[in-house]
């Protein structure tokens, strides 16, 4: 079978599969491939669901192959772990040459995260890429970059991972950053020409709507302040339940009474934060979550760094009209990244809430970007390296934000991406001694819990050093793609 799956295709059978709670994983039925047509299975679905004696999750097993919905990693017993990670790069490997089930068909092979999750992930798969630099691995450096420019040909922009129930949304925005990376790689600049209009494409994907901010204050991705200045969100399209997270959210959503409670869920994903205190109003309850109140520090400082490779692609291909559109577009956001998010007060950078016109009171590490891509001056950089050695450095590496609030971006986790942004933040300024303390201690927590377990992990925990992180919605997976990529990458820094 070559059509792709859509979960609203078996709806009634699959609301049905998620709400009986026939597997522990939600994600099992969204990962499930049809064996026979969908409209099939549906019919026999409503002949046998009232019969006597009618097994819900024996008739799911005879019609669905759920092979691959979760491979679990082969290891051999204390290998180095670098070696360890070399091997790993080939078992992680996947290849996607045609739909199968609610899985997008890729034309190259690519690497997945891990543990259940077992598809092209769009951020995981840049920091994935760091590794694979180490490793040498050029070509899957090729094939990541190929394969996120064919989905923003063929669809519009990289979804969040490569499923059908992912078209709603994106992730933050890292193609321009791929395409650094790949030209640090080869120091080919035709890298930035050749994808142009991949690089195009996706800007507009997250300016879509701009032009209806005239009569609105927010329109999908784009937000205009009351000043008329223009930022950007993270938003999904749909207002229903996540198929891979069902039960949980509509059991969430019994106790608030919010119109888009849904959307603020999704669109929290689209961040890569699921879930944080940094999305709730009463920084507690993910029943308060507001994500489409707030425009955020990374996404818009993603946006600034598209803009500017976009005014060197057009440099580069001649076209001097675009290269000036997107050189000023970029510096009216560079002024506003600094005017709507940094707060003087604490020195740190904030998410802005645009509904009270005021900085969120959220104190999270993804005010690193502005450093991470060069944007804060000197005292800035100053006031948020303090902020960082006394609220988010412990001894298993940099906390996502100050709040314990049992949600898995928040305290006491530690994930690889914000190792490596602040590692490269602190060096970028001269905070030599802390760039290095950051690296120390995340790697050190990693080789302690690889020693005693054998096992890469998606997160850490950065307080307790004796336990396994956890939090959130599913077990601490491993394998894990961007860990074994941003460990890599430290090591050799």
């Amino acid at each position: 079978m070559s059509n792709p799956l859509y979960i609203n295709e078996i709806q009634v059978l699959f609301d049905e599969v998620q709400k009986s709670e026939i597997f522990e994983d939600q994600k099992m039925m969204t990962d499930a491939v049809p064996l026979l047509p969908i409209a099939e299975i549906n019919e026999l679905y409503e002949q046998e669901k009232n019969t006597d004696h009618f097994d819900l999750k024996k008739f799911v097993m005879n019609h669905f192959d759920f092979l691959g919905a979760q491979v679990s990693v082969h290891r051999e017993e204390h290998l180095p772990i670098k070696e360890h990670i070399e091997k790993l790069w080939d078992e992680l490997t996947r290849t996607a040459y045609e739909e199968k089930g609610t899985l997008l068909k890729l034309p190259k092979s690519y690497i997945v995260p891990g543990g259940r999750f077992n598809e092209f992930f769009y951020w995981d798969s840049y920091f994935i890429m760091l590794g694979l630099k180490v490793s040498g691995r050029v070509a899957m450096m090729e094939n990541i970059v190929e394969n996120c420019s064919y989905l923003i040909q063929h669809i519009g922009f990289v979804p969040n991972a490569s499923r059908t129930h992912f078209l709603s949304r994106s992730q933050p925005p890292y193609f321009s950053l791929m395409l650094d990376l790949l030209f640090e790689t080869t120091a080919d600049d035709k890298i930035y020409t050749k994808y142009h209009d991949s690089l195009e494409k996706e800007y507009y994907f997250w300016m879509n709507g701009e032009e209806g901010l005239e009569n609105n204050t927010a329109v999908k991705r784009v937000v205009k302040t009351v000043e008329g200045d223009i930022l950007n969100r993270y938003y999904d399209s749909e207002n229903t339940p996540r198929p891979e997270s069902y039960l949980i959210d509509i059991e969430d959503h019994e106790n608030t009474s919010g119109e888009e409670f849904y959307r603020n869920i999704r669109s929290a994903c689209e961040s890569g934060w699921d879930f944080s205190s940094r999305w709730f109003a009463d920084g507690k309850n993910i029943q308060t979550i507001e994500t489409l109140n707030l425009v955020q520090v990374d996404l818009n400082c993603l946006l600034w760094h598209l803009e500017i490779s976009l005014a060197k692609s057009s440099a580069l291909l001649g076209l001097r009209d675009k290269e000036n559109y997107f050189t000023e577009r970029a510096a009216k956001r560079r002024q506003m990244i600094n005017k709507y998010f940094w707060d003087e007060k604490v020195k740190m950078y904030k998410d802005y809430h645009t509904k009270k016109n005021t900085k969120t009171p959220s104190e999270h590490i993804a005010a690193l970007y502005p450093l991470f891509l060069g944007l804060a001056d000197q005292k800035q950089a100053e006031g948020m390296a303090g902020n960082i050695a006394e609220k988010f450095l412990y001894q298993g590496g940099l906390v996502t934000t100050t709040v314990q609030s049992g949600q898995q971006w928040d305290l006491p986790n530690a994930w690889a991406p914000y190792q490596w942004l602040g590692f490269k933040a602190m060096k970028n300024y001269g905070f030599d001694e802390l760039a290095e303390k950051i690296k120390n201690n995340w790697c050190s927590n990693v080789e302690r819990v690889y020693k005693n377990t054998g096992k890469l992990m998606e997160k850490y925990n950065a307080l307790d050093t004796e336990t396994i992180a956890g939090g959130g919605e599913y077990p601490n997976q491993d394998g894990f793609g961007w860990t074994n990529g941003v460990y890599l990458q430290l090591q050799q820094n």
